[in-house]
């Protein structure tokens, strides 16, 4: 009694080489796809994650090859390190309050760029100008805006009467913090209300038409019909946002290198400061490694609030 041949073996009876699956399974057509960019993760991503949790795990310096201490690093920086500490504060209050910020103006800029205006191509690539601009020029660029000595925004309140010295943006802790949260809300809304606006368009005009003729206000069609149809967007865009925010680095150092007086030092700008150019890889390891926690919360809320999205509209799992 013979076996029937397999449906993937052409129907000769023999084993399906390597090349008639790929012209017949497209599962193992994209497995094939995959392995050179996995490759790649795995090799510049998680080698060096999995290497700097090693170096948190040990007292490691320039020059000087390290031993395991275990979470001796993660305690010195909870228990003695007051900048630490100063610095996650400040790293979640900055997430917290930029992406927020860029959120409620990413979103109305999206929804007045969807509308019908003069020149909305040409207003939409000026909006992308502040994304595009290298972070360091941009840095730059606002360090002689807030500079003590050649602020323009001084000279201009000084002219008008308004103050009699200039004002020192970026000496003064609390203003220095104010600044740099303004400068990565400018440079990161472009992406947000970009992004946004691409998922408005995908909106069906004839759902706005239906609710208009039915008498809904401006806010009901926002709540009831654009909002919940971005919500998978807008998961996704955030968590982008928060964690280029959270990982944001070029900024800070640009303008601040963490002063004054380690007010504006972020878990990334602290990390350097104290792994490379203070010597102490171990340490400086345990900063960044300090991180992924945080990182990794974000990630989970996002995919937990995409779960429950697809529930709501009658997904099975």
């Amino acid at each position: 009694m013979t076996t029937p041949a397999s449906p993937k073996s052409g129907g000769t009876g023999h084993t399906a080489s390597t090349w008639e699956r790929l012209q017949s399974d497209r599962n193992w057509l994209g497995f094939w796809f995959m392995v050179p960019a996995a490759f790649f993760l795995l090799f510049f991503l998680a080698y060096p994650l999995g290497k700097g949790v090693w170096m948190s795990l040990t007292d490691i310096k320039i020059g000087r090859p390290g031993q395991f201490v275990g979470l001796e690093n993660y305690e010195e920086l909870i228990l003695y390190d007051k900048t630490f500490l100063y610095a996650t504060g400040f790293t979640l209050v900055y997430t917290a309050i930029a992406s927020a910020i860029k959120f409620a103006l990413g979103l109305y800029l999206a929804i007045l760029l969807n509308n019908n205006m003069p020149f909305k191509s040409f207003i939409r690539s000026i909006v992308l100008i502040p994304f595009i601009v290298p972070t360091v020029l941009s840095a730059i660029a606002f360090w002689w805006i807030f500079d003590s000595q050649f602020s323009i925004i001084s000279w201009f309140l000084r002219k008008i009467n308004l103050i009699d010295h200039n004002i020192n943006f970026l000496g003064d802790p609390l203003m220095a913090q104010a600044t740099v949260i303004f400068c990565n809300i400018w440079r990161g809304v472009p992406f947000i209300a970009i992004t946004l606006l691409a998922g408005l368009q995908t909106v069906s005009p004839s759902l706005y038409e239906a609710a208009t003729l039915d008498g809904a206000s401006r806010w009901q069609i926002f709540k009831n019909i654009t909002y919940p149809l971005l919500t998978p967007i807008i998961a996704v865009v955030m968590t982008f946002s928060v964690l280029f925010t959270f990982t944001d680095f070029q900024l800070i150092w640009a303008m601040t290198r963490g002063g004054p007086v380690n007010a504006t030092h972020l878990m990334a700008t602290y990390s350097y400061q104290k792994g490379i150019l203070g010597g102490q890889l171990g340490e400086g390891s345990a900063i960044a490694t300090a991180m992924v926690p945080f990182l990794l919360a974000a990630i989970m809320v996002s995919f937990y609030g995409l779960q429950q999205r697809k529930w709501q509209q009658g997904a099975k799992e």
